[in-house]
């Protein structure tokens, strides 16, 4: 059993901090709804380490936008529809689809400043779009370019105080309204911080395999506190492996940005030999989750542990200047994009579900938002389309703003007190260790290919680790385990749920897609157990 809190604690002789707003993390969710809210309420930001790490910072490939006079915002939600394979909701598409070029304006206007040609918007076109919509800053620095901007921007606005080392415990609820979080202080020393709206931006979670293209920081908090609290988790089992990790000895799981292949890099295996058109018609550019696993049957088809991604027919000078980042890291390890094949491999990148919302990033405890990769509007369905979880988070952001700005004010919390368990063991294991048991357990039985006794076994395994939820933990390590055992328990339960094949989620032992059964959400609640909500649109 999953504990409602992580620790035992009460209100009662913790310092209270009082904000209108609470902001738990940082990313493009984080710090553009921050900078938003901040117009009319006053913003408290709190990062588990700064405001420039995250998922966002690493985001090479762009936002997608329709921005072109030849593309419309109908092509833009068919294409986002057929990535999502059945599972999108229609209506959050259409918002996205609509007001993504506005919000692409409001980064603009806090002064990020993406790549043109000719005065105007140089646009590039990635897997699954009909149309060339991506706007890219810098080349492949799209991500880093707007956290930069955006943290300029929060930074010197005096109505938003940023708490960097700061972590989050837990959320503090009370019959279904949130009232703020438990936060733990860098010495140690706890607190509560109340607010009128409380919105999670707290990330991905990448942590969970061994082999990701997410940064350390991206451990499932805000989906596991969420589920604790009593939110509905939505469709976590869908994650999305991206195809073209750096797999090299000595470097990191580096990603290789989709546009390469949008600029018409090839795809081959350790012979040489080009593939995708095996697997389907798009090649290069089919859906990430049909390319992924079309590298995965290479590799095992030719032992080997990595195929070859090939730009070396394009001209060097536009390699160099569309991919400088990526060009130079990989120069790091030897690798030269213009002359060399590089060697890559699938690796854990983004989740499609999480903490469930509407269209106004409501969860269904009230004055509870969430925004960015730990939400799940609907938007992303069984597979995110490249470059639509950048324009997700402004847009969902900014909705979130105008829902706030219509709350009346909190009243009460003094009444709120918190489960305890009596807990007086502590962790005998390092959370270090238990966390590659995790992944490795993760990679094995919950990856790219499941089947039911895999599942089964690897719920069993990791059931075995639930003895942290009992234990006294105090440091950042601890807590980060004990929400990523949460998710992965979640991920492989809804994994198992589903009997089809359908997106990012592939089962050996039910390979096709089944949407007379299975054309519905798996949704988690902590009291009610999974539940299955059917999708009656077309």
């Amino acid at each position: 059993m999953i504990p409602r809190y992580l620790v035992d604690t009460q209100l009662e002789g913790l310092p209270v901090i009082h904000k209108d707003v609470i902001v738990i993390g940082a990313g493009i969710a984080g710090l553009f709804t921050a900078i938003k809210a901040s117009e009319t309420h006053d913003v408290l930001m709190i990062t588990k380490k700064s405001l420039m790490d995250s998922n966002t910072r690493y985001a090479q490939g762009g936002i997608a936008a329709v921005f072109s006079d030849d593309d419309s915002p109908a092509y833009h939600r068919q294409d986002t529809l057929v990535a999502g394979a059945g599972l999108c909701s229609h209506e959050a598409v259409e918002v996205l689809v609509h007001e993504g070029p506005q919000g692409v304006q409001d980064l603009i206007r806090m002064g990020t400043q993406f790549d043109q040609e000719n005065g105007e918007f140089a646009l590039t076109k990635e897997g699954a779009h009909s149309q060339r919509r991506i706007l890219h800053a810098n080349g492949d620095a799209t991500g880093f370019e707007i956290v930069r901007a955006l943290s300029e921007k929060a930074i010197a606005n005096e109505r938003i105080e940023v708490w960097d080392d700061h972590f989050v415990i837990d959320l503090i609820t009370d019959n279904g309204v949130c009232y703020g979080a438990l936060v733990q202080k860098p010495d140690g020393q706890r607190l509560f911080v109340r607010g009128k709206a409380t919105i999670l931006c707290s990330g991905g979670a990448g942590q969970l395999y061994r082999y990701t293209t997410n940064p350390e920081v991206a451990t499932a908090d805000g989906i596991a506190m969420a589920y604790r609290a009593g939110a509905y988790i939505q469709d976590v089992e869908f994650i999305q492996f991206h195809p073209t990790s750096l797999c090299y000895p000595g470097a990191p799981r580096f990603l290789i940005s989709e546009a390469v292949r949008g600029e018409g890099a090839i795809l081959r295996n350790i012979r040489g030999e080009r593939f995708m058109e095996k697997y389907h018609e798009q090649l290069e550019l089919a859906p990430r989750d049909v390319v992924a696993r079309a590298i995965l049957s290479e590799i095992e088809a030719t032992k080997s542990t990595f195929v070859y991604l090939d730009i070396t027919h394009e001209s060097a000078d536009m390699v160099k200047h569309r991919f400088p980042n990526i060009y130079e890291f990989c120069l790091n390890y030897g690798l030269d994009l213009t002359t060399d094949w590089i060697p890559v491999a699938p690796a854990a990148h983004y989740m499609m579900g999480g903490v469930k919302t509407d269209l106004n990033g409501e969860t269904n405890l009230a004055r509870l938002f969430a925004c960015g990769e730990c939400s799940s509007t609907g938007v992303h369905g069984a597979n995110r389309l490249a470059s639509n979880s950048l324009s997700e988070a402004i847009v969902f952001g900014r909705r979130i703003v105008e829902r706030i700005n219509a709350l009346t004010p909190l009243e009460g919390h003094e009444h709120v007190r918190l489960e305890t368990m009596g807990r007086t063991e502590t962790p005998i294991q390092p959370a270090v260790e238990k966390r590659l048991k995790l992944q490795k357990l993760m990679v094995r039985y919950v990856g790219l290919r499941r089947n039911a006794n895999g599942l089964l076994k690897g719920l069993d395994e990791l059931k075995r680790l639930r003895s942290i939820f009992g234990s006294v933990i105090t440091k950042r390590e601890e807590y980060e385990f004990a929400n990523l055992l949460t998710c992965a328990l979640l991920t492989a339960q809804s994994a198992l749920a589903r009997e089809e094949s359908r997106g990012a989620h592939s089962r050996e032992d039910f390979p096709e897609r089944d949407d007379l059964h299975w054309r519905k959400h798996t949704v988690l609640h902590r009291e009610y157990g999974l539940t299955e909500e059917r999708i009656d649109h077309e």
